[in-house]
């Protein structure tokens, strides 16, 4: 493991805006459990779209599409201020 400091743009929570060393950009943070969440999603509306349920792929994907969203914002709102 390799010890380093990073630029914080946001405060630490859930989906902390992080500007590691050498990078032009900064990431998203994602903790674990968040990233399984994610996952758990995206694979919800690849069984719908497998089942042939479009209704439930566009429901599912809908969903998934707001805390992205959101995640988007955050990180827009981020790179603003710095």
């Amino acid at each position: 493991m390799e010890c380093i400091e990073a630029e914080l743009f946001t405060d630490g929570g859930n989906d902390a805006v992080v500007l590691l060393p050498g990078r032009r950009f900064p990431g998203v943070l994602i903790q674990g459990d968040s990233l399984h969440i994610l996952r758990s999603d995206v694979a919800e509306v690849v069984e719908a779209c497998e089942r042939g349920v479009l209704a439930d792929a566009g429901e599912s994907a809908g969903l998934l599409l707001a805390p992205l969203d959101a995640l988007l914002t955050r990180y827009s709102v981020a790179l603003e201020r710095h």
